[in-house]
């Protein structure tokens, strides 16, 4: 088989092998002026093809507006007439340019923003127009006309000048590249083999978890339960499964939602292509936990009403556990079904996403009857008086109390004015760090609604409410003590 050497023809030499001079000349400076003049030629082709690249995109921007512009002119809207529409578009350009620009440019200098080469241009143009008419003796209205006719003649001229400008420049470029190829470079050489070891990548962790506190209400423990929706899935998190009243634990292991696996459960429903690139772009989703933790979080989100998020997350997850099923190269071989379009793979699949969110609907639902047959027999704080006499009222501060404080009324003659100060002080403070439902049922002073709200709150909580109720002097079971009456008559 002969042997091609043809491609070292392509080779620029810069030694003393084909220079020929003068005999009086020394040869080591024409070797060097050699080199020299091969580099800057190939350094002048460099900027001539770099601004030829940039002018052909440049130009590319301009065009589309210009030939717009140029056929609005040439068929105006009756209701605006050429002469005006010029003279708004001219305007708006100068007084409110955009800052785009190409890159390189300066977008502080509108000159050289794209605005402001359209201003240039409008101008220049404006002035051909009048010099044009500038000699003609036309009545008003005929001049008008005129002006419009000329300038969408002098735009329609400019549409055609540049459209063959960005052509000519575009032979131009190929020319030069093509005339760059002809010689092989330093640039131009590439290591063909490689052996560099480079290490692998490390297995990203498996999906964080957080504790699930437990609380005991009357010698039992409620526990937050998580089913396993599908059970015959390769990875089960301590989120799939319940614990039982009798351990020891006391607290439930719940899979956290990572910010990549919560960009990944946004994808829209039936987007496996999408899906696919981000798995692949975000190795931390496809991690042990990873689909229970959209599980988890497909069950919050369908217990907080919002369904179409729900589907999404129970859609990705059972994403991820058809891959794991399939095993070392489950991720590509299941993709490559579902983008493929396989019938059979896609039916299967959506049918068990259909059955699994409906599911988890029935789990939902559920789980709100037991919590709410809970809260009607669990332990709660209610406010009620021993003794039917009594009535139970609130101090509900209005405000601080004021700068000029002054005490009126009898008894208040041994008080001290800002012992006075200090407790009121006090009492709107502890109003203020009180739940916000419990200073709107306050407010009310009406009983019911404070023990509605109590009734709501844990026992632990509502104990430390009620204390600082009491403490404050909001809470009043009988008359007397001090009332803030900041803001009646009673103190000014």
């Amino acid at each position: 088989m002969p042997l091609n050497y043809s491609k070292w023809d392509q080779l620029e030499l810069s030694d003393d092998s084909d220079i020929e001079g003068h005999p009086n000349v020394d040869k080591k400076s024409l070797i060097r002026w050699k080199q020299r003049d091969i580099h800057e030629k190939r350094d002048m082709r460099k900027q001539k093809i770099h601004h030829l690249e940039a002018q052909i995109a440049c130009n590319n921007v301009l065009l589309p507006r210009i030939i717009d512009i140029a056929g609005k002119l040439a068929d105006p809207n009756p209701s605006i007439p050429p002469t005006k529409y010029w003279t708004n578009l001219v305007e708006q350009l100068g007084k409110n340019p955009s800052k785009d620009c190409p890159p390189g440019n300066d977008p502080t200098k509108i000159e050289q923003t794209y605005d402001g080469m359209l201003l240039s241009l409008f101008q220049r143009v404006t002035q051909e127009t009048r010099d044009k008419l500038k000699d003609l003796s036309l009545q008003e209205s005929e001049r008008e006309e005129r002006l419009g006719k000329e300038l969408a003649f002098e735009m329609a001229t400019h549409v055609k000048q540049l459209g063959e400008m960005i052509e000519k420049d575009k032979k131009e470029l190929a020319d030069e590249i093509a005339e760059q190829k002809k010689k092989i470079t330093t640039e131009d050489i590439h290591e063909g083999f490689e052996s560099k070891y480079v290490p692998p990548k490390p297995e990203p962790a498996p999906v964080p978890h957080h504790n699930a506190i437990e609380s005991t209400v009357k010698g039992k423990k409620a526990v937050t339960e998580f089913e396993v929706l599908n059970p015959k899935a390769p990875s089960a998190s301590p989120a799939s499964t319940s614990k039982s009243h009798e351990e020891d634990d006391h607290d439930v292991e719940l899979p956290e939602m990572t910010p990549s696996l919560l960009e990944f459960s946004k994808i829209a429903l039936g987007e496996y292509e999408k899906s696919f690139r981000f798995i692949q772009q975000h190795r931390d989703v496809y991690v042990p936990g990873a689909s229970d933790a959209l599980l988890v979080a497909g069950f919050e989100a369908e217990s907080q009403g919002k369904h179409a998020y729900a589907k999404k997350c129970i859609h990705q997850s059972l994403l991820l556990q058809y891959c794991e099923k399939l095993g070392r190269d489950g991720v590509g071989i299941f993709f490559k079904k579902m983008i493929s379009g396989d019938a059979r793979a896609k039916t299967v699949f959506e049918e068990d996403y259909k059955q699994t969110y409906q599911h988890l609907k029935k789990r939902v639902k559920l789980s709100k009857e037991e919590a709410a047959k809970e809260a009607e027999g669990r332990e709660q704080i209610q406010l009620v008086a021993e003794d039917p006499s009594i009535t139970i009222s609130f101090n509900v501060p209005d405000g601080p109390p004021p700068e000029d404080l002054r005490l009126e009324g009898p008894g208040t003659e041994e008080l001290d004015v800002e012992e006075v100060r200090k407790a009121l002080q006090y009492r709107w403070e502890v109003f203020q760090q009180l739940p916000k439902p419990m200073q709107d049922a306050l407010k009310t002073n009406v009983l019911e609604e404070v023990n509605k709200v109590l009734g709501s709150m844990v026992v632990a909580e509502a104990e430390a409410v009620v204390g600082a109720l009491d403490s404050g002097g909001i809470l009043n079971f009988a008359e007397g003590g001090i009332r803030d009456e900041t803001g009646n008559d009673a103190a000014s």
